[in-house]
């Protein structure tokens, strides 16, 4: 018999601003300072708010992204990070109905990994927060459709932001009556929090240090205050059967334990707390060290490199010189090394005119552009991490570009974009020896061969 699934509620939005991060890192900070032992997620693949969630509910924050690690998963990485807590906390992404675009027909679309697919995936009601700034009578209107468009989501209640005054309060509260959803809180208008809201999504809760700290402590007593936490509390439930996620069960554990140097610190945020525990799993001795200022770990055999913005500390990493050095040499030795984002710039000969390790042979700097999605990517070339014609998907999320691009090494990744003429095919990132590099942001708990794979890789150096 299956235990039953922890308790959650999921805070969502109409749309994106409404202010989801503050009312669920605050909720997330309150419950904990009331005693509650949190779990804390993320809908969608952001590395940003999943930060300050740990901060808030002093456990790692996770993402459920059923585009990433396909919907059957999002049952079990649930059970599995919310084990022995009380409640969960799930922050949505976008608005409510917002997804994973796809434009399937003459009026038709999907919404692949919305937070309301989510929602219905766990049994969790959902807590709507309300930009109330311009609203009157006419939210009603709005609740109305929030509550009776999809059948399978349930709304349970709403939390009023940025109410003007006690008579705007009294009015909203009236509209939510009229159509019986639940005021749970109304959060006064304020100019800001100890950090801004739209900072939350620009600079990573490491490289805010104390000032992210106290910004969370805002939040929190903020919640504590005009939320109705206890109504809250009564109204979580989820009713997940699948069973729990096992790192141990998703890879295969390998006769040796090779270390793998993960880089961290403030350049290097952007990585899901499930990679670390396959590579563990798989029987890797993970070793995570700061890019900034430290040298490889001793004996490394293998090298992560994940996301994070390192256009923003390009000249304290240049400045490490002796770590650049071994980066390069240990590469043409054939190392491992799975960089993703960040981590290829970092291979990249020179970012925004500072040196690099020159693994890979191009250059990289900084633009206004943002490049963000998902893709359905093939790999064209086998690598320590996948078989060619593995199919993945992955998402983008950079301003940085590639220039003075040579074609010494192989594309890692291919597929189809739209452009104004209609779709084009695409190649991106690089294969060669032993590194993969990317711009692609991949999920390991979707595809778990990958770290069985690396992990041997990382044996199979070792033992040269």
């Amino acid at each position: 018999m299956v235990n039953a699934s922890c308790p959650a509620v999921v805070i969502a939005a109409p749309a994106s601003g409404s202010g989801k991060t503050t009312v669920a890192t605050g909720l997330m900070g309150a419950l904990r300072n009331a005693g509650r032992t949190v779990a804390p997620f993320k809908v969608g693949p952001d590395y940003i708010d999943p930060g300050y969630h740990s901060l808030a509910a002093g456990l790692p924050g996770r993402n459920l992204d059923a585009v990433m690690v396909g919907a059957d998963r999002i049952g079990p990485l649930f059970r599995h990070g919310s084990r022995g807590c009380d409640i969960a906390v799930v922050e949505g992404v976008m608005g409510l109905f917002d997804g994973k675009i796809d434009m399937t027909g003459p009026g038709e679309a999907s919404a692949e990994g919305s937070t309301a697919r989510v929602a219905a995936m766990l049994g969790a009601p959902v807590i709507l927060v309300v930009d109330a700034r311009g609203h009157s009578q006419s939210l009603a209107a709005v609740l109305h459709g929030f509550s009776t468009f999809d059948a399978s989501v349930r709304i349970g209640g709403v939390i009023l932001n940025r109410v003007g005054s006690q008579r705007h309060e009294d009015v909203l509260r009236q509209a939510c009556e009229r159509v019986g959803v639940p005021v749970l809180g109304a959060l006064p208008r304020m100019s800001e929090l100890v950090v801004p809201s739209r900072h939350l999504g620009l600079i990573t809760a490491v490289e805010h240090g104390g000032a992210a700290t106290d910004a969370v402590d805002a939040m929190s007593a903020l919640v504590s205050r005009f939320v109705d936490i206890e109504a809250v509390s009564a109204l979580a439930r989820s009713s997940v059967t699948a069973p729990q996620w096992s790192p141990e069960n998703e890879v295969r554990s390998s006769d040796g334990s090779p270390v793998v140097a993960v880089a961290g610190g403030p350049a290097f945020t952007f990585g899901y707390t499930e990679h670390v525990e396959l590579l563990r799993a798989a029987g890797a001795d993970v070793a995570v060290f700061d890019p900034l200022r430290d040298g490889l770990p001793p004996g490394t055999a293998g090298v992560v490199l994940p996301g994070g913005f390192p256009e923003e500390h390009a000249a304290a990493l240049s400045a490490n010189e002796l770590l650049l050095a071994d980066v390069r040499a240990a590469a043409a030795q054939g190392l491992p090394i799975h960089a993703e984002c960040a981590g290829l710039l970092y291979l990249a000969r020179r970012l925004d005119g500072h040196a690099m390790a020159g693994v890979v042979d191009v250059d990289a700097e900084f633009g206004n552009t943002l490049t963000l999605g998902y893709r359905d990517a093939v790999a064209l070339e086998s690598s320590t991490l996948f078989d060619a014609g593995t199919r993945v998907t992955g998402h983008e999320f950079h301003r940085t570009k590639l220039v003075a691009v040579r074609e010494a090494a192989s594309a890692a990744w291919g597929w189809h974009k739209q452009s104004p003429d209609g779709r084009t095919a695409a190649r991106e990132g690089f294969v060669q020896g032993g590194v993969h590099a990317s711009y692609l942001h991949t999920h390991a708990a979707g595809n778990p061969e990958s770290i069985t794979r690396f992990v041997s890789a990382a044996i199979d150096y070792a033992r040269v």
